[in-house]
């Protein structure tokens, strides 16, 4: 395994330095006046490097990462999509950036303001009748969605609503949820076109079901043609249906969940309306409701009067704060602000865009690749690798190979239920250039499994760290450099 070359890190010389702190200007006191003595270190080994050997050493760094604004993320599931600049500048400007959660509420008016009106734009775009801005992520939104389904139940004194139903396509977090609000899980098959096998869920309906997690389109990028039946028949036992709104960039403008027969909602704001996301945030996940169980929804709230912006700190029948403060502002300024650069009309073209770039990657790549579900996609779909099993390579060997073109790898073995799956979303922001290029490199790569398997599994070669012992490296890893040995022995990362 080839790792990171020593000589990116030894950089210290004794003698040099790169800041020298000012003369104090109040008197010295003893450290242990200030801290326990088992916090104090009698000696601290810090490097000595020149201020433009530090620049230049975490700028070599920040290089070799990948990021959106470097090349393109074909990331199904995640709409890694290009942000618009104008967003940045809006979160930074000194009268959104210098706020303090703690201010009055005369002081904050144009703060709650826009998280007023962001609410009234989520339920338009979703069809729902009230909002709330508090969850920090899509998941966080599905916990916070499935603890209304339970207040409202609970409302009702109905204590045998004990299960939740999901689909055997939908995302990950969605049993997760369920469970960790205390329901029993109950996983729904796909049928032949992609969507609901409407006779399994006929045959797990019953006065015991709670409701019925949906992402629509789902994770093979298929809008499911049943989704008026299915909200009829998850209603006939007084279930609620829930929207996981992570796909919700194939369908803005054209459909709203809340015409389909939700409930309830979620929105991935870091997703569908750019905001960046990834390496644990920042992230925020409104939940939209329809007014029956508007009651339901965190507080505090944001309430308007006609002359001035309120917080309402008790709300009867609310499940109370599910996170700190208001919600993650910034995202939810990046957010208006790309919302109103677009408008209506804008909102329905990203849609459009995202689903004609996904479905022309689909058909030229259909040709060499496996596709398990040969239906028009919206934002993204769902290839398998499988075609390449005789000669030795796996889907895995494929994503390593990417790398080495310089593209980030897709989505891989995800959905479960596609064999060797490769997931793409191209988004509406990528040009037919860059698509193209992407093809191309997927073509070579099939021509490659076909012809050089040898290539795959040996790749990728070109990055920084070569190939890992991915079981290794995921329970064990270890991210410390050690001095003249690289990583430590028999560790799978660096």
């Amino acid at each position: 395994m080839k790792i990171l070359e020593p000589l990116l890190f030894e950089l210290s010389v004794d003698g040099r330095r790169g800041y020298t702190l000012p003369k104090l200007d109040i008197p010295e006191s003893d450290p242990a006046d200030l801290l326990p003595a088992t916090y104090i270190r009698k000696e601290l080994k810090l490097p000595s490097i020149s201020e433009i050997d530090c620049v230049r050493h975490f700028t070599r760094l920040s290089r070799l990462n990948y990021c959106v604004d470097v090349g393109f993320y074909p990331l199904g599931s995640c709409t890694m999509k290009y942000n618009p600049k104008i967003n940045e500048d809006m979160a930074r400007l000194p009268g959104f950036a210098n706020l303090h959660p703690y201010q009055s509420e005369g002081t904050v008016q144009g703060a709650l303001a826009l998280m007023h009106f962001l609410e009234h734009a989520i339920c338009e775009i979703t069809g729902m009748d009230a909002c709330t801005l508090q969850p920090a992520a899509g998941a966080h939104g599905e916990l916070t969605g499935l603890m209304i389904i339970k207040a409202y139940h609970d409302r009702k004194r109905n204590k045998t609503k004990t299960k939740i139903l999901i689909p055997d396509a939908g995302h990950g977090t969605n049993p997760a949820s369920a469970a960790l609000c205390g329901y029993q899980v109950v996983s729904l098959h796909t049928d032949a076109r992609g969507g609901v096998d409407l006779n399994d869920l006929r045959a797990h309906l019953a006065p015991d079901v709670a409701g019925l997690m949906l992402t629509n389109p789902n994770t093979l990028g298929l809008f499911d043609e049943n989704i008026e039946e299915i909200a009829r028949l998850v209603h006939s036992v007084d279930g609620l249906l829930y929207y996981d709104g992570a796909n919700l960039n194939a369908i803005m403008g054209w459909t709203r969940p809340g015409d389909m027969g939700f409930d309830v909602v979620h929105v991935n704001l870091h997703k569908t309306f750019s905001t960046p996301h990834g390496g644990g945030g920042p992230g925020s996940g409104p939940v939209g409701v329809k007014k029956h169980l508007a009651e339901f929804l965190p507080s505090p709230k944001v309430t308007f009067d006609g002359k001035k912006f309120k917080i309402v700190r008790k709300c009867k029948g609310s499940i109370g704060p599910v996170r700190s403060f208001l919600g993650s502002f910034g995202v939810l300024v990046r957010a208006w602000t790309y919302i109103v650069s677009l408008g209506g009309a804008g909102l329905k073209d990203v849609s459009s865009h995202a689903v004609l770039n996904a479905n022309y990657m689909m058909r030229r790549l259909q040709k060499r690749y496996a596709l398990p579900y040969d239906r028009h996609c919206k934002h993204e779909f769902v290839l398998s690798g499988k075609p390449f099993a005789e000669k030795g390579v796996k889907t895995l060997d494929i994503a390593k190979r990417l790398l080495d073109e310089g593209f980030h790898a897709p989505t891989i073995y995800f959905p479960l239920i596609v064999e060797e799956a490769i997931m793409i979303e191209p988004t509406e922001t990528e040009s037919k250039r860059t698509m193209d290029e992407f093809i191309e490199v997927m073509l070579r790569i099939a021509d490659e499994a076909v012809n050089t398997p040898e290539k795959l599994k040996a790749a990728p070669i070109k990055t920084p760290v070569g190939r890992l012992d991915e079981a290794t490296a995921a329970r064990k890893p270890d991210l410390n450099y050690f001095k003249g040995r690289g990583s430590p022995p028999g560790n799978a990362s660096v």
